[in-house]
């Protein structure tokens, strides 16, 4: 009922998130182990996607340490659970050759797709401008367990 999930989300994840599911039907729970992020946030978006309608939960381990691309995959869980000692890192996005996501007005359009992720997530979008602000593009914020609690990235 568990898969554990480790590297860099990309173009890929989705599919391997379907076949993950079609072999595996009484999954329940995408352990997290390493994720450090994605390469195609579209993919992320998608895969995640594909685990909020599946029903998962997503699980962070005690040693694991998710950031950027993969934080956004956590929200997918139903339910999100961390363990003492998981890291979750969070930082503005960037764009290859283009302004970073910190660096945008607020109503640029560029900020809805995570906008509507996150509203899909039941995620307030005060975490996404949150991520945004708390580090940037080149660099990290890790959360503490205070900022999880206070921006529902972790279910009671």
């Amino acid at each position: 009922d568990r898969a554990y999930m480790n590297g860099t989300i990309n173009t890929g994840t989705p599919e391997q998130v379907a076949t993950l599911l079609a072999e595996n039907p009484g999954l329940s729970v995408i352990e997290m182990e390493m994720v450090p992020g994605s390469v195609d946030d579209e993919a992320c978006l998608a895969a995640g996607r594909l685990v909020r309608e599946h029903g998962l939960s997503t699980h962070l381990a005690a040693d694991g340490e998710i950031a950027s691309g993969g934080v956004d995959f956590f929200l997918a869980g139903v339910e999100r659970t961390i363990e003492d000692g998981g890291m979750v890192g969070v930082h503005s996005w960037s764009q290859l050759g283009g302004p970073d996501g910190e660096e945008l007005p607020r109503d640029d359009s560029e900020h809805q797709p995570y906008l509507d992720y996150f509203l899909e997530m039941s995620i307030s979008e005060d975490f996404y401008w949150f991520t945004l602000e708390a580090a940037s593009a080149n660099d990290i914020h890790w959360m503490s367990l205070e900022e999880l609690v206070a921006y529902d990235v972790i279910t009671p």
